[in-house]
């Protein structure tokens, strides 16, 4: 079962991305979306379209996407609800809604029964339950989105850092780190920092503050921004 998680890049940018490491993205058996903001779902009907990849979204999520921006056709809708657990052949995918500010929005724990993956991101705050979900996984992908310090003096305009530190926005590099040092148990093999922002924080400023928190508990990766990131196995 080979899955994708999001589609917020063009169809070609992944398909050469998957390429790269040697996959096709016409291999795929799925695509799974979190929410409804562009730079996640703005590109899932041309996943359909160009790869006929079918694409399991919430049907909140489907719709506010539509009224935002184009999508187009989708020939290949397959609708969850935001908690329930998605069956694919195996691999079971588990779905927990966040605070973030979007109409649906979840993230996702992935089992094969062997091994769990959480993919975690756009959290808005650490709310309830979550501590509990990362201490299940065997390796985590996990938002640690700003530096306090960088946003604070950022060019954003105050409207938008409080958005942005607020309940609904995003967690920083030192809550991220916390959430790993207080919840991640022996299990964890790995913990991969994503959704980096661009001007808010850096890889070096993430990775630092991580280090410096949880030590060497576990290895910890960087998602680059604009490239492919290496290979991880768990």
């Amino acid at each position: 079962m080979q899955l994708l998680v999001d589609a917020g890049i063009s169809g070609s940018k992944a398909e050469e991305r998957l390429a790269r490491h040697g996959h096709s993205i016409r291999d795929v058996d799925a695509l799974l979306i979190t929410h409804d903001h562009r730079d996640h779902a703005g590109c899932m009907g041309i996943f359909n379209r160009k790869f006929g990849l079918p694409v399991h979204v919430t049907e909140k999520t489907l719709e506010t996407a539509r009224s935002h921006y184009r999508v187009g056709t989708i020939h290949d809708v397959r609708q969850y609800r935001t908690g329930e657990t998605i069956q694919l052949d195996g691999l079971v995918v588990e779905t927990f809604p966040t605070p973030h500010d979007c109409a649906d929005g979840v993230v996702f724990v992935l089992d094969d029964g062997a091994h769990r993956l959480g993919i975690l991101t756009d959290l808005g705050h650490l709310f309830d339950g979550l501590a509990e979900i990362v201490a299940s996984l065997d390796a985590v992908l996990l938002e640690s989105n700003y530096d306090p310090g960088m946003l604070s003096r950022s060019f954003y305009p105050e409207w938008l850092k409080q958005r942005i530190r607020g309940p609904q926005g995003h967690i920083s590099n030192h809550e991220a780190a916390q959430l790993l040092q207080d919840a991640a148990s022996p299990r964890l093999q790995w913990a991969c920092l994503t959704h980096l922002s661009e001007h808010n924080n850096s890889p070096q400023q993430a990775l630092e503050t991580h280090q410096h928190v949880l030590a060497k508990r576990f290895p910890i990766y960087v998602a680059p921004r604009h490239e492919t990131s290496e290979m991880l196995e768990i």
